[in-house]
């Protein structure tokens, strides 16, 4: 019998969650609770991506050769020096008769929980994949845990895009909720013009913001955003320079500050600008990878900053049918992925 977090996968340090676990046991055999997953694609992260992109100055090749190695030694893709990963699709292939996921062979799916956690093995060494990309084509197999969660795919949007979508999908639903929560809110969002940084503008104008902001770094994506008309006013700053980034926010809403402040960067270094930007009282989501928490609360107490700050954790009930509805019925949205993944 299995365990339903996948405790019986862990290989070592025992006594810990899959998610913390150095190595899993990839063994495609499956308990009585599990699923077993044919992988045709994976989506790295973009934190994790980016790392590997840097560390091997654009190496296509490097950058494969260390991935297929991560994969290989440890069961799993779990970027060591990020410590996140991504996530996958694929074919199910086998369910077990005790799997509360409600699958059934041969349905396209999408993982909706971390590679950091999955157990992964890949059969193809890569060979269709030239490092240069988040997505990652592959063959091999993945195990899900009677407590995991999958999406299978919508047959009338292309599986790249898909994927791109349920990656991210934590996103668009916490902003919303959060949003919600305020009076005709103002909302900034920093790498607005990234796929989650996309959907929480699309889901914080539907829960009733009154006046949103897309801050990004550079022309191209001022360019793209601005064409997309998801955000009232579109902002240039790096997110690292906390003074830059609070002038550029605050500037925009009129001398104000934002209410709620949502994180899609994937780069460190942006927990302060983000404080500094939100007002007494607002919200600040995190959702990229690259956040260190010991920042995000050292920086708040010492700018003496009322502001509660939320760590997106990927999942809400409801998560990935809200994020494809948007993509859905928001054709901005649609075209600036399909934009982001076809310059990818």
């Amino acid at each position: 019998m299995g365990s339903p977090v996948g405790l019986h996968r862990v290989l070592e340090p025992a006594g810990v969650l899959p998610q913390a676990a150095w190595r899993l046991d990839t063994r495609p055999e499956i308990a009585p609770d599990e699923v077993r997953i044919a992988v045709e694609r994976l989506n790295l992260d973009a934190a994790s991506f980016r790392q590997l992109h840097q560390k091997h100055r654009g190496d296509g090749d490097a950058v494969r050769a260390e991935v297929l190695q991560i994969i290989t030694e440890r069961g799993k893709m779990h970027n060591p020096v990020t410590g996140s990963g991504g996530m996958l699709i694929g074919t199910v292939d086998q369910v077990g008769p005790d799997s509360p996921l409600g699958l059934r062979p041969g349905q396209r799916v999408a993982s909706l929980v971390s590679l950091t956690l999955t157990p992964l093995a890949i059969t193809d060494g890569l060979a269709r994949w030239d490092g240069n990309s988040e997505q990652v084509p592959c063959a091999g197999h993945a195990i899900l845990f009677g407590r995991s969660a999958a999406a299978v795919l919508p047959e009338h949007l292309p599986a790249p895009l898909a994927l791109a979508v349920l990656d991210v999908c934590g996103a668009p639903a916490l902003t919303a909720r959060v949003v919600g929560g305020y009076s005709r809110p103002r909302v900034a969002v920093l790498g607005a013009a990234g796929k989650s940084g996309a959907l929480a503008l699309a889901a914080a104008r539907r829960a009733g913001a009154e006046v949103t902001v897309g801050v990004v770094p550079n022309d191209v994506e001022y360019q793209r955003l601005t064409e997309a008309g998801l955000a009232d006013h579109v902002v240039r700053a790096d997110a690292r320079d906390p003074v830059a980034l609070s002038e550029a926010v605050t500037g925009a809403l009129t001398g104000h500050a934002a209410d709620v402040t949502v994180v899609c960067v994937d780069v460190a270094g942006c927990e302060h600008g983000a404080i500094l930007a939100t007002a007494a009282g607002g919200t600040v989501i995190f959702f990229s990878m690259a956040t260190s928490f010991t920042a995000a609360a050292l920086g708040a107490e010492g700018l003496a900053a009322d502001v509660t700050l939320l760590i997106g954790n990927g999942y809400l009930p409801g998560h990935a049918d809200y994020a494809l509805e948007l993509v859905e019925r928001e054709p901005a949205v649609r075209r600036l992925l399909a934009a982001r993944l076809s310059a990818d």
